[in-house]
């Protein structure tokens, strides 16, 4: 009998102590600053042509506001530009362009841009000069240089970057001119219908 309440008393202090464990984690980790995933397609724009054209256009798109391109392909394109809005600051927005397939004939378009902001620090040496009666004495002769280093990187949520974006885009698709037509039907070997007898 006693052996039986000590097991009972142990059983009830082991379920105490997982209840309180599990009441103490139960804090929600906050999401990343500024991650809110939505139905809104800030990012993305599905249009009626293929993944190759679609991934085209937007490299056009790109080009047309000075951007260089580092890389280009069907699927991705990747873009860049600087600006340089004061003597000590420099910023360099870098662009992702993703062109999937959507079934049939269509593509989704998905934009990324990531700025990265870069400052001047300035950093001097002065030189130790050694004579053996006197010692050692450090003397402002040094060199001073300049080195950009990055100090800010974010990505782009400005929707109305994305919406010009998405707009030039529209302006380079092909017009129905310029995407390619089915070719016409093969000749017939024989004539579809008899001669009148």
């Amino acid at each position: 009998m006693f052996r039986h309440r000590s097991t009972a008393r142990c059983l009830v202090i082991v379920l105490i102590a997982l209840l309180a464990a599990c009441t103490r984690g139960g804090k929600k980790e906050a999401p990343p600053s500024g991650e809110t995933f939505g139905a809104d397609d800030t990012y993305s724009r599905s249009y009626p042509i293929s993944q190759a054209q679609a991934c085209e256009a937007a490299r056009r798109a790109l080009l047309g506001q000075g951007y260089l391109i580092s890389k280009a392909g069907a699927e991705v394109v990747e873009a860049n530009k600087t600006f340089q809005p004061d003597a000590e600051t420099h910023t360099q927005l870098n662009v992702r362009i993703t062109c999937v397939p959507q079934g049939g004939d269509q593509a989704i378009v998905f934009a990324n841009a990531v700025q990265d902001r870069y400052a001047l620090m300035t950093t001097s040496n002065s030189a130790s000069v050694g004579v053996s009666m006197l010692g050692s004495v450090s003397l402002p002769v040094g060199s001073s240089g300049a080195n950009l280093v990055r100090v800010a990187s974010n990505t782009v949520q400005n929707v109305d970057f994305y919406k010009r974006f998405f707009e030039r885009v529209k302006y380079y698709l092909p017009s129905e001119s310029d995407k390619p037509t089915a070719p016409p039907p093969p000749e017939p070997t024989t004539p579809p219908d008899p001669p009148p007898a």
